[in-house]
C-alpha cells in the first residue's frame, strides 16, 4: 500500500508529496541495503585506483546518490530499460553489470564491458538493458526517448528510464524530447538527480525554475520531486511513473532529491560548498545509514548480520580491483574493432 506524506515546501511553494511505501518489506530493505553498499564501496575502490593512476580519464563518483538508481532499479520490470549520463558506475551495478567487467572497463582492460575502449563514461551492456554512460551533457535524453519510441513501435511493454541531472536540465535537446514524447505518448520516465550541483553551480544560480519536476508542464508531462535519499520513496515514486508510462499515458518525470559527497570529478576540490552542508547530508541523510537503522530497529536485523554483508561486498570490490589490474590491456589492433572507416 502506497501512501503519501505531509506535503513539504519547495523554494517555488508547490506542493510536493513524497510517496511513501508501507508494502517495502524487510526483504526488500536487505536487497537495497547490499545493492546500496556494493555501489558505495566499489566507488571508494575506484577513487582509491584513480589515485593510483590506474584509471584514466574523467572519474565521476556516485558516493551519496545510491538509493536513487536502487530503489529506481528495485521498480522495473523484466525488459526495461536503463540510460544516463557521465555518473553511471551506480547505474550499472544496480542493472546487474558484473563489478569485475565494470572494474576492468574502468581500467582500461580488454575484459572491460566496452573491451577498454569506453572507461568510465562510455561502457553499455545490451544484455542488462544499459545503453550507457554518454560524455556529453543531455544526449542521452534523446537517445532515451528514442529507445522509449522503439519500445512503442514494437509493442514490446518496456518503458526507458532516462537519468540526467540539474545540470543537463537546462539543456535545449532535453525539451525537444519532452515534446516528441508527449506528442507521441512514448514510455518513458525521465529521471532528473538533483544533487544540487551541476559541476561546480548550485542549481539555484543556473535555472531561473528550481523546482525541475514541472519542467514539463508545458508539454502537459506529469512530473513531482520525491527525497532521492530514501530508497523505499523512491521505489514508491517510480512504480508509480512506470505504471503510467506502461499503460500509454506516455512520459512521467521525477526529481529526485539527491546529494553527492564528493566533487564533481575526481579533479574537483568541491571548495564552492561548506564542509557543514556535506556533513549535515552524510550525519543525517546518508540513504545506506537510512536503511540501515530500519533493518537494527524495525526489522531485528543483527549487528553481525550487518558486518557479514559489509564484509561480503568489500570482498567481491577487492576481488574486482584485483581482476582488473590482472587483466591485459587491449592489443593494439583493437583500436580499429567495431568503428565504420
Amino acid at each position: 500500500m502506497i501512501e503519501e506524506s505531509a506535503v513539504v515546501e519547495t523554494d517555488e511553494k508547490v506542493d510536493v508529496k513524497t510517496p511513501v511505501d508501507k508494502s517495502f518489506s524487510a526483504d526488500d530493505y536487505r536487497s537495497a541495503y547490499e545493492e546500496m553498499l556494493l555501489i558505495r564501496r566499489f566507488e571508494e575502490k575506484a577513487g582509491q585506483l584513480y589515485g593510483m593512476g590506474l584509471i584514466g580519464g574523467f572519474c565521476h563518483l556516485y558516493i551519496g546518490q545510491e538509493a536513487v538508481v536502487v530503489g529506481a532499479q528495485m521498480a522495473m520490470k523484466d525488459g526495461d530499460q536503463v540510460i544516463t549520463g557521465y555518473r553511471d558506475h551506480g547505474h550499472m551495478l544496480a542493472t546487474g553489470m558484473d563489478p569485475k567487467g565494470v572494474m576492468a572497463e574502468l581500467t582500461g582492460r580488454a575484459s572491460g564491458y566496452s573491451k577498454g575502449k569506453g572507461g568510465s563514461m562510455h561502457m553499455f551492456s545490451v544484455e542488462k538493458n544499459f545503453y550507457g554512460g554518454h560524455g556529453i551533457v543531455g544526449a542521452q535524453v534523446s537517445l532515451g526517448t528514442g529507445i522509449a519510441f522503439a519500445n512503442r513501435y514494437r509493442e514490446n511493454g518496456a518503458v526507458a528510464l532516462t537519468y540526467f541531472g540539474d545540470g543537463a536540465a537546462n539543456q535545449g535537446q532535453v525539451y525537444e524530447s519532452f515534446n516528441m514524447a508527449k506528442l507521441w505518448s512514448l514510455p518513458v520516465v525521465y529521471v532528473i538527480e538533483n544533487n544540487k550541483y551541476g559541476m561546480g553551480t548550485s542549481v539555484e544560480r543556473a535555472s531561473s525554475t528550481t523546482n525541475l519536476s514541472q519542467r514539463g508542464r508545458s508539454f502537459e508531462i506529469p512530473g513531482e520531486q520525491v527525497d532521492g535519499m530514501e530508497v523505499e520513496k523512491v521505489h514508491a515514486a517510480v512504480s508509480k511513473a512506470l505504471a503510467h508510462a506502461r499503460s500509454g499515458k506516455g512520459p512521467y518525470i521525477l526529481e529526485m532529491l539527491t546529494y553527492r559527497y564528493r566533487g564533481h570529478s575526481m579533479s574537483d576540490p568541491a571548495k564552492y560548498r561548506s564542509r557543514d552542508e556535506v556533513n549535515e547530508y552524510r550525519e543525517k541523510h546518508d540513504p545506506i545509514e537510512h536503511v540501515r537503522e530500519i533493518l537494527l530497529k524495525k526489522h531485528k536485523m543483527s549487528e553481525d548480520d550487518i558486518k557479514t554483508i559489509d564484509k561480503r561486498v568489500r570482498e567481491e570490490v577487492n576481488a574486482s580491483a584485483e581482476f582488473a589490474q590482472a587483466e591485459p590491456e587491449p592489443a593494439p589492433e583493437e583500436l580499429w574493432t567495431d568503428v565504420v572507416r
